[in-house]
């Protein structure tokens, strides 16, 4: 019973990481990266579909995407919702294919990125806890309830925070290294 309360801890506090994984590749540092328009949504064919479903993303040149649409007739949808998109890069086109290219950033941008990206972690953090703290719960309940030993419900409380540690230990590192990312010239 405490061993299923810790793999479902697990497999939730995995979730959190692969979200800010996802997350993560979303930030613009200075290469170009097809992450970076997952977000990007295009009005193609009477509703909104993801960018992806209707172009092919490649990585030319490290500074640069190109942005081949499947149907040429929807270059200019595509071109639009990339101007209305947050990533602030402006596309060129040349009829067939929508490349961006990476500017650099400057100094006032990377250290507002590492900021956004310490926020980002911060609210990963956040989350791990809130299910240490669920997980917590219910342990504690099993125990009142004479489910589990008071044995049980201690170990399974340093198994839990076992747990906790190594995800959030996780978390800092994805976090240095995206910072480390962003802050490369």
């Amino acid at each position: 019973m405490v061993r299923d309360l810790l793999q479902d801890a697990e497999v939730r506090m995995v979730g959190a990481v692969h979200a800010l994984q996802a997350d993560m590749a979303t930030y613009r540092t200075g290469r170009a990266s097809p992450g970076l328009l997952d977000r990007v949504t295009v009005e193609a064919y009477g509703s909104e579909v993801n960018l992806k479903q209707v172009a092919l993303i490649s990585v030319p040149e490290p500074q640069q995407l190109a942005i081949r649409p499947y149907d040429t007739n929807i270059l200019s949808q595509i071109e639009k919702a990339i101007m209305k998109s947050d990533i602030g890069i402006t596309p060129n086109n040349d009829g067939k294919i929508i490349r961006l290219t990476m500017p650099r950033l400057t100094e006032e941008r990377r250290r507002d990125l590492t900021r956004q990206v310490g926020r980002r972690i911060e609210e990963a953090k956040v989350s791990v806890r809130n299910i240490r703290r669920d997980t917590l719960n219910d342990l504690r309940e099993f125990e009142k309830e004479k489910m589990i030993a008071e044995d049980e419900f201690y170990e399974g409380q340093d198994d839990l925070q076992k747990l906790t540690d190594k995800y959030i230990a996780e978390l800092d590192e994805l976090g240095r290294q995206k910072e480390a990312e962003i802050m490369e010239v």
